[in-house]
């Protein structure tokens, strides 16, 4: 495997533009939780691709959706109507609970945010000329594409790229006073996400969401929850907002989705309910791709599995399996420092910053996580992962644990 990896590097720093930072390992099949090398060794998935694969690699489900709409229709463009898109648009009104849901369909998470953005601008400006602003939160993740950079509460990821333009006000995000004095009559939306998930895995207060809901409502701007992590099962509710606060949610206006929609084709969303469903006129936005019928095949699958197989009771059932044993872990390991998130979106923080080199001695031990932060390792297993395979990975990741305590001592 190391020399068809050496060969893979090399090749790769020849063709393609150097933007990753991969790690050592080149994978050829995946099943289920597993991800398997050329020589077959075996990796437990416990990022699903970055909270993508929230049903295991090739599932049977999705697979078939895939290739029954590949040999039948592939693509139209958006100029006609298509069946799974319109499918798709009514199981996603369902997941929500909004009668009067429409959405709007492209190809990622950092398309989705940009798409409510324009309709939150569009809305804003008329009702107040000039009403064009954002309020977003510190320590935010919402994309790469310039308008989505600028959203991100992330000085760091902006320098590069300045200027980005003053029209989003970035707020502590634990700091409900700062968001709701920032909200003024030239604000278009405010821009949460119930889990920060680039941002260290932080759940975001609930007395932020509170005022940000409420400042939307007194000046008539629009509440948009980022769901791109989260969403589809993934924090033990269809959505983070349906259960960030214990039975009284804090409902948004805008909900953008994308990661884990289709299972790893790209595809991302906007559902929106009330004034929101009906900003946008032919002409005011539009997309190529976004849609499809092949990913609209796969998205409807996943719903229909998330639906069928429990798995949003699923994720909260092995979330709180997960607290119990980082509690448990953390008194035999001293670089454990503590843990944070919700459902099957964990953190575990460290006592030294060092998450990159557990994650490395993870990989050695064949277990697939990632550095959210320096001091912080990220879990987003699969919404399938089984009981045994919880127990894996929590042994795989203790073992990478002891393998970094004793190169240290």
């Amino acid at each position: 495997m190391m020399c068809d990896l050496d060969h893979l590097q090399v090749r790769e720093a020849a063709t393609l533009m150097h933007t990753y930072a991969r790690q050592p390992a080149a994978f050829v099949r995946g099943e289920g939780a597993w991800l398997y090398d050329g020589d077959g060794q075996a990796y437990l998935d416990g990022l699903s691709g970055l909270a993508v694969t929230g049903l295991g690699h090739a599932h049977p489900a999705v697979t078939e959706a895939v290739a029954h709409q590949a040999a039948t229709l592939m693509h139209t463009s958006n100029l006609y109507y298509t069946h799974r898109q319109i499918e798709l648009a009514e199981g996603l009104a369902n997941t929500f609970g909004w009668s009067d849901a429409r959405t709007f369909f492209c190809n990622s998470g950092a398309e989705a945010n940009e798409a409510a953005i324009k309709l939150a601008r569009l809305h804003g400006t008329r009702r107040t000329d000039g009403a064009v602003g954002v309020v977003a939160l510190t320590g935010s993740f919402h994309g790469r594409t310039l308008g989505a950079l600028r959203l991100t509460g992330n000085p760091a990821k902006h320098r590069p790229f300045e200027p980005l333009g003053d029209w989003v006000t970035h707020v502590g995000y634990d700091d409900d006073a700062a968001l709701e004095a920032a909200v003024d009559d030239q604000t278009s939306a405010v821009l949460v996400e119930v889990v920060q998930g680039e941002g260290g895995v932080r759940p975001v207060p609930p007395d932020v969401l509170r005022a940000a809901r409420a400042a939307c409502d007194r000046v008539g701007a629009l509440l948009i929850v980022d769901e791109v992590q989260t969403g589809l099962g993934r924090l033990g509710s269809w959505y983070g907002w349906q259960s960030a606060l214990d039975g009284d949610p804090v409902r948004p206006d805008v909900v953008c989705l994308a990661k884990g929609l289709a299972n790893g084709l790209p595809i991302g969303a906007i559902v929106a309910h009330g004034e929101a469903a009906k900003v946008f006129e032919p002409g005011d936005h539009a997309t190529t791709f976004g849609g499809g019928p092949v990913v609209c095949a796969a998205a409807l699958a996943v719903l229909g599995v998330i639906e069928r197989d429990g798995l949003v009771a699923r994720a909260a059932q092995l979330g709180d399996h997960f607290v119990a044993a980082f509690d448990a872990l953390a008194d035999g390991h001293p670089l454990i420092a503590g843990h944070r998130g919700r459902g099957l979106l964990q953190a575990v923080t460290l006592t030294r910053p060092v998450a990159p080199t557990v994650v490395a001695a993870a990989l050695d031990h064949g277990l697939i996580v990632n550095a959210v932060a320096a001091d912080a390792v990220r879990f987003a297993p699969p919404l399938i992962l089984s009981d045994a395979e919880l127990e894996q990975l929590l042994e795989r990741f203790a073992a990478a644990l002891t393998t970094v305590e004793q190169e240290a001592s």
